[in-house]
C-alpha cells in the first residue's frame, strides 16, 4: 500500500487543531490539472525572489477566527501579525504591539500597538481592530460560530459572552485609546503572550468588515497587517502573496512574492519539485528511504497527537474497560516505525513532548507512559468488560477515518492487530473531510481518527479538549473532576502546583481512556538549496518573514 509522509505543509489530520483537533485536518482535492500550467508560469515569471510552496488545499477560511486549522493557519500567520510575533526561538516577542505592561495581579495587560503598524491599504492598525476580531471571535450569533472561541475564554467574560449567558459588553477587552488595548483575564496566565499568536488573534480591519463582511473571502477585498499581501486567489488552484510595503518591518522582508500551489498528491507535489516548480515538497513514502537523510531534508518537532476517538454514547464504548481493552491492544512502535514512518515517536501518552515545566523537566518525561501494549492485560479488560454490559458477542464495530493513504494505513494495521489481540473483527470506512469532521462533532461516529495540533505553548492546551461540553470534546465525555483539574491547570498562579494538576488531568483521561493515542508528529521537508530563513515552530506556525530565496 502507498504510504505517504508529512510535512508541515501537508499536515493529515482530523479537524480543527487544536487544534484544534486538528488544526490541520486536510482533505485531498483531486484535481492538479493545474500543476503544468503552474510550471509554464514559473518559466515565464521574472518578479524577484519568489518562492514556490504547496498548501495542498484550499484554506478553510482566510477570516482569523474561523480558519482554525493548518491549512489556513499558514497562510494567515504570513497574512498577518497579531500582538505577539514568534522569533527564531520560537518564543513570543513584540509584533503589532511594541510593548505591553501587565498588573502587579498578572491578570490585566495593556498594549502599546507600534505608531507605524498599518493595513496594507495603509489605515492604521488600531486597538478597536484587535476588539472587534475579539470579539467577534466570541460571538455565538456569528455564522459560522468560530471553532477557536474557547481560546477566549481566557479573558475575563470571554466564556459568558459565547455560552449567551452575558453580553459583548462584559468582555473585558477594550480600546483605551486608537494604539492602545486593555485586556482583562479571568485568572493569571503566565503562558498569555503565547497564546496571542495563535491566529484566531489577529486583528480585523474593523471599517473594512462593516463595510464588506466577506472582505476575507477574495484577493481584491482582503487587507492583512502581517509582512505579505494577497494578490491573487484562485480558489482550490493557488494564491500569490507579495511583500506588504505597509508592513511596520517590512525591511525585514527579503521575498518579493510567495506562490502557493494547491495539490494534494504526494507524488506530484515532489515531481514539481524535481522540476524546481516548488521549493519544498514533502517525501513520498515509496522514496523515503533513499531521501530522508539527504542534505536538503529538514527534521523538527511539531506538537501534535494523532490518536482515536471513542463515541461513549455509542454500544460498545460506553464501557471504559473495554475501551482500554482496545488501548491496550495497539503496538504503537510499529505503527510509527514501519507505518507512518518519517522519525515519528508512538505516543505512550497524550501530551507530546517538548513542554518543560517550571522544575526543568519536559511533561512527557515527568508524568511517563500511561499505556503501551499488553496483549494479556487486553483481553482481560475485554472479557471484564463484555461480562459487565451482558455481552455474549461485542457489538459491531466501526472505525472511521478521513480520506488519506496514510490514515488508511495506519486504521488498516489497527484493524489487524485488534483481530490479533483481541479477536475482534471492527469494519473501516472512509469519509471526505467535510463529511467526516461534521458527522464526528455530532457524535455520529463510533471509533475514529483525529489528531491535534497545538494552538499554544501549553500542556494544558491539548488537556482541555476534553472538558465538558468542549468543541473540542467528540467523544461524550464529561467528568467533574477532570473539568475541576483543567480549570485549576489554568489559573493556579504556582507553576509547580499547575503542573501537577496537569499531570493528575492526564493520568485520569489515560484511566478512563476515552481517545487512543497512536504517535506524536513531526515535521519533515524537502526543500531546495536556494532557500534558507523558512521558520518552522514546533509549536505555532510556518513563518515566511525572514525567509530568502537565492535568483
Amino acid at each position: 500500500m502507498l504510504l505517504f509522509l508529512l510535512t508541515l505543509l501537508t499536515v493529515v489530520m482530523l479537524a480543527a487543531c487544536t487544534a484544534n483537533d486538528d488544526a490541520g485536518k486536510e482533505e485531498p482535492a483531486e484535481n492538479t490539472d493545474h500543476a503544468e500550467g503552474d510550471a509554464e508560469a514559473a518559466e515565464n515569471e521574472d518578479d524577484g525572489k519568489v518562492l514556490r510552496l504547496n498548501n495542498g488545499i484550499e484554506p478553510k477560511s482566510l477570516n482569523p477566527s474561523i480558519g482554525f486549522d493548518s491549512v489556513s493557519w499558514t497562510p494567515l500567520n504570513n497574512l498577518m501579525e497579531g500582538l505577539t510575533r514568534l522569533d527564531e526561538q520560537s518564543t513570543a516577542q513584540p509584533g503589532a504591539a511594541e510593548k505591553w505592561d501587565i498588573s502587579e495581579d498578572g491578570k490585566t495587560y495593556t498594549f502599546h500597538i507600534r505608531e507605524d503598524a498599518n493595513w496594507s491599504n495603509g489605515d492604521p492598525v488600531t486597538a478597536e481592530d484587535f476588539v472587534f476580531a475579539w470579539k467577534l471571535m466570541l460571538d455565538p450569533e456569528q455564522d459560522p460560530p468560530s471553532p477557536a472561541a474557547f481560546l477566549g475564554y481566557f479573558i475575563k467574560g470571554g466564556e459568558a459572552f459565547n455560552s449567551g449567558e452575558g453580553s459583548a459588553d462584559d468582555v473585558a477587552v477594550k480600546a483605551v485609546n486608537e494604539k492602545t488595548l486593555e485586556v482583562e483575564l479571568e485568572a493569571p496566565t503566565g503562558f498569555f503572550l503565547d497564546l496571542l499568536t495563535n491566529p484566531a488573534f489577529f486583528p480585523i480591519h474593523h471599517q473594512v468588515a462593516e463595510e464588506n463582511p466577506t472582505w476575507h473571502a477574495e484577493a481584491d477585498s482582503f487587507v492583512s497587517n502581517g509582512p505579505f499581501k494577497l494578490t491573487e486567489w484562485e480558489h482550490e488552484s493557488e494564491m500569490v502573496f507579495e511583500k506588504n510595503e505597509e508592513y511596520w518591518d517590512a525591511d525585514a522582508v527579503k521575498l518579493d512574492k510567495v506562490h502557493w500551489a494547491m495539490v494534494n498528491d504526494d507524488n506530484t507535489q515532489y515531481q514539481m519539485f524535481e522540476r524546481g516548480e516548488l521549493d519544498t515538497a514533502s517525501i513520498p513514502a515509496e522514496m523515503s528511504d533513499q531521501l530522508i537523510d539527504g542534505d536538503n531534508v529538514f527534521i523538527g518537532d511539531y506538537g501534535g497527537l494523532e490518536f482515536y476517538r471513542f463515541n461513549l454514547t455509542m454500544e460498545p464504548f460506553q464501557n471504559k474497560k473495554i475501551r482500554q481493552a482496545f488501548a491496550y491492544a495497539i503496538n504503537r512502535q510499529d505503527i510509527a516505525e514501519f507505518v507512518v514512518k518519517n522519525g515519528v515517536d508512538p505516543a505512550f501518552g497524550f501530551v507530546s513532548p517538548g513542554f518543560t515545566g517550571p522544575s526543568g523537566s519536559d511533561f512527557r518525561d515527568a508524568n511517563g507512559d500511561l499505556v503501551t501494549l499488553d496483549e494479556d492485560k487486553a483481553k482481560q479488560l475485554l472479557e471484564e468488560g463484555m461480562k459487565e454490559e451482558g455481552y455474549d458477542e461485542l457489538p459491531e464495530v466501526v472505525l472511521s477515518y478521513n480520506t488519506s493513504d496514510t490514515n488508511k494505513a495506519v486504521a488498516e494495521t489497527v484493524q489487524d492487530m485488534i483481530k490479533e489481540n483481541l479477536g475482534v473483527e471492527i469494519k473501516l470506512e472512509n469519509q471526505e473531510w467535510e463529511v467526516f469532521s461534521a458527522a464526528q462533532q455530532d457524535l455520529e461516529l463510533q471509533f475514529s481518527r483525529s489528531s491535534f495540533i497545538n494552538d499554544y505553548n501549553d500542556p494544558v492546551n491539548f488537556l482541555e479538549s476534553f472538558i465538558t461540553d468542549s468543541y473540542m470534546n467528540r467523544t461524550g465525555f464529561s467528568n467533574e473532576k477532570y473539568d475541576d483539574l483543567i480549570a485549576k491547570g489554568k489559573s493556579e498562579v504556582d507553576e509547580e502546583k499547575r503542573w501537577e494538576y496537569l499531570y493528575e488531568a492526564e493520568k485520569l483521561l489515560a484511566e478512563e481512556m476515552i481517545i487512543l493515542p497512536i504517535r506524536y508528529y513531526n515535521t519533515v521537508a524537502l526543500e531546495s538549496d536556494k532557500v534558507s530563513g523558512i521558520l518552522r515552530h514546533p509549536v505555532g506556525y510556518m513563518d515566511l518573514k525572514y525567509a530568502d530565496k537565492q535568483q
